[in-house]
């Protein structure tokens, strides 16, 4: 009798839940096929490089407990004039492989456009160190472009976000 109460109580429980169903099949690959560009060196761009931390895991409570994020990557041209142009947005795990290379070929901005990378809270490949490197490139009088990322993760009626924004090292 006792272990049909329970079940019964279990099964209340679960279906009172609002829980969201985690979906475990692989991600599509991005197509940026529509915005390639060819730069030539008649252009005349300023070129840079942008780092930008991203954290697919951070510890909780002691270095062996890890919560798994999502990661929103926003790439941004914060120019409303000009285009910009995307050459390498490389992820890298913590120990400094590189996981993806999600531009194969030169990619264009339009003018106030933001394209988005999303790392799923089940993809752990990156880890607590995980990061990006862009290049791009720049008409002189353009602005820089901006890099951020927003982590965020849910557990039960706990929620945690953060974000993080891109510095140019070159």
């Amino acid at each position: 009798m006792k272990v049909k109460v329970y079940t019964g109580f279990l099964l209340l429980a679960l279906l009172s839940c609002n829980t969201i169903e985690k979906r475990t099949e692989a991600l599509k690959a991005i197509d940026w096929s529509n915005k390639e560009v060819n730069i030539s060196e008649t252009d005349s761009l300023t070129y840079g490089k942008s780092y930008l931390s991203v954290y697919s895991q951070i510890y909780s409570y002691t270095e062996n407990t890890a919560l798994d994020l999502t990661a929103t990557v926003s790439i941004r041209n914060t120019s409303d004039a000009e285009p910009i142009y995307l050459l390498k947005a490389a992820y890298f795990d913590t120990q400094g492989n590189e996981i993806h290379s999600y531009v194969n070929h030169p990619i264009a901005l339009e003018k106030m456009e933001t394209l988005e990378i999303v790392i799923a809270e089940l993809d752990k490949k990156g880890g607590t160190g995980a990061n990006f490197i862009f290049e791009w490139g720049k008409k002189e009088a353009t602005a820089t472009p901006l890099f951020e990322a927003v982590m965020i993760s849910t557990y039960g009626q706990q929620g945690l976000s953060f974000t993080t924004q891109g510095k140019r090292i070159e």
